[in-house]
C-alpha cells in the first residue's frame, strides 16, 4: 500500500509539475491560459503529448531542459512532502503553496518576470492561509509590511540606477528591484503575517546577496562579466517564505 501511494504521488507531481510549465510557458505570451504552441513551429501541443514529454508532431522538436528539471524536480518533492510533511500547515496547505511558489519561480528565472494576475491569485490564497493562521489583523499587517518596505526599496533603487546612470554619462537599463517584487513581496507579507514578513525580508536579503555573488563568481570564471546584470529575487523572496513555512514535522 505504500509503494501504491508514492507512486500515485508521483504521478501527481507529474502532473503538477506539467501544469507549472503549461504555465510558464504560455502566461508570459498571453497573460491567460491558452494553448502551448511550439517553440519551433507553432504547432499546438496536443494534452497528453504534453504531458508526456513528447516530441512536437510537427517538426520533431524535443522539449527543453526546464521542462524535465520542473516534471521531474515535482514529481520527486511531492512524494517528499507527504512523507515529511510541514509541522505548520500540513499536506494539502503545503501542495497549494508549492503549485503557486513553483509557476511564479519558474517564470521569474526564465522571463525575469513576476506577473501581476499570478500575483493576484497568489494574495487570495496568502490571504486565507494567513487569517487562518494568523488571524485577520496581523495578515493584513504583514501584507502591508512587506508591500511598503518593498516599495520603498523599489523607489531607492530606481534613484540610484538614475543616479548611477548620470554619474556614468549613460543610461542603465537594468532595474535595481521590479515592481513585480514588490507585489510578491505584499502576497508573502500576507502569508506569513506580522513579524514573520520581517524576518523572511531579511532571509530573502541575505539569500539574494549569496546568490549575486555566486552569480558574479560564474560569469567572472566563464569570461562573460557584464555590469549591472538583472538577477531575478523572486526564488529568494519565495525560498525566505519556505524557509519560514515549511520546517519538517520531525
Amino acid at each position: 500500500m505504500d509503494g501504491l501511494i508514492i507512486f500515485l504521488l508521483i504521478l501527481a507531481g507529474w502532473l503538477i509539475g506539467g501544469f507549472i510549465n503549461y504555465a510558464a510557458d504560455v502566461l508570459p505570451q498571453t497573460r491567460r491560459f491558452s494553448p502551448v504552441l511550439c517553440g519551433g513551429c507553432a504547432a499546438p501541443y496536443k494534452a497528453a503529448d504534453y504531458l508526456l514529454m513528447r516530441r512536437c508532431r510537427s517538426c520533431s522538436r524535443e522539449r527543453n531542459l526546464r521542462a524535465w528539471i520542473v516534471q521531474v524536480f515535482f514529481s520527486t518533492v511531492t512524494a517528499l512532502i507527504w512523507v515529511f510533511p510541514s509541522a505548520r500547515l500540513g499536506f494539502w496547505i503545503e501542495l497549494v503553496l508549492l503549485i503557486y511558489f513553483g509557476v511564479v519561480t519558474v517564470i521569474d528565472l526564465e522571463h525575469r518576470l513576476i506577473l501581476h494576475p499570478t500575483s493576484l491569485a497568489g494574495a487570495v490564497i496568502a490571504a486565507a492561509i494567513g487569517v487562518w493562521r494568523h488571524g485577520w489583523l496581523n495578515t493584513l499587517l504583514g501584507g502591508l509590511a512587506g508591500f511598503g518596505i518593498m516599495l520603498a526599496l523599489f523607489y531607492l533603487g530606481f534613484l540610484f540606477v538614475k543616479w548611477l546612470s548620470k554619474l556614468r554619462g549613460r543610461e542603465i537599463e537594468e532595474d535595481a528591484l521590479g515592481f513585480g517584487d514588490v507585489m510578491l513581496s505584499g502576497v508573502l507579507g500576507l502569508l506569513l503575517g506580522w513579524p514573520g514578513i520581517a524576518a523572511g525580508l531579511v532571509i530573502a536579503v541575505l539569500l539574494g546577496g549569496f546568490g549575486g555573488i555566486v552569480t558574479l563568481a560564474i560569469m567572472l570564471i566563464r569570461r562573460k562579466y557584464q555590469a549591472f546584470t538583472a538577477i531575478p529575487y523572486g526564488p529568494f523572496l519565495i525560498l525566505a517564505a519556505a524557509v519560514l513555512l515549511f520546517p519538517p514535522a520531525f
